[in-house]
């Protein structure tokens, strides 16, 4: 028996699908497909999600000094004249960071790996590049996931079968978390 579903796809299209899609099931939580890759999707999520669950705690918060831009009350920064160029204001303020030990730190490199980074638009400004921001799925499943299935032993997933898709009868599933 084959380790692995071929999806009837060559090597680096079938690795390329279903990293979007596990990207996509836990940036969404649950995603529409067919059975057999939403098996495939499965083997893959679980390991990410017990590996975040057991290094969700992995780590020490430290108190670090930062500058940061002052800005006015549009959110511009606020620029004042030194040696006739504008130059900015900056404060210090102290910030509570979070560091991560050798074992969570190459966690959190191995699921960077496999990830697609997401970048969120908002509606009103789609097709431009003003307003976006990159979405941290790491953090997501360190901070969301890792606490949220921490006792549970396995099985963080679940497929719930819908019907089968008009074009080419193949069973659609719903893929989400537990």
């Amino acid at each position: 028996m084959a380790e692995y579903r071929k999806l009837g796809k060559k090597t680096k299209l079938r690795k390329a699908l279903l990293r979007s899609q596990v990207t996509a099931l836990i940036y969404k939580g649950k995603i529409m497909t067919t059975e057999a890759r939403a098996k495939e999707v499965q083997k893959l999520v679980e390991p990410m999600i017990a590996l975040a669950a057991k290094e969700k705690d992995n780590y020490e918060t430290v108190k670090v000094q930062a500058k940061v831009a002052r800005k006015d009350k549009d959110g511009k920064r606020v620029k004042e004249v030194v040696d006739g160029k504008k130059v900015t204001v900056y404060d210090v303020v102290e910030k509570e960071i979070k560091k991560d030990s050798p074992s969570r730190l190459h966690a959190r490199r191995q699921l960077i790996r496999f990830l697609y980074p997401v970048v969120e638009v908002p509606k009103e400004a789609a097709g431009r590049k003003k307003n976006t921001k990159n979405v941290d799925l790491v953090a997501k499943l360190f901070d969301e996931y890792g606490p949220k299935y921490a006792e549970r032993k396995g099985g963080y997933t679940r497929i719930v079968k819908v019907g089968q898709r008009k074009g080419d009868g193949a069973l659609v599933v719903l893929l989400e978390f537990v």
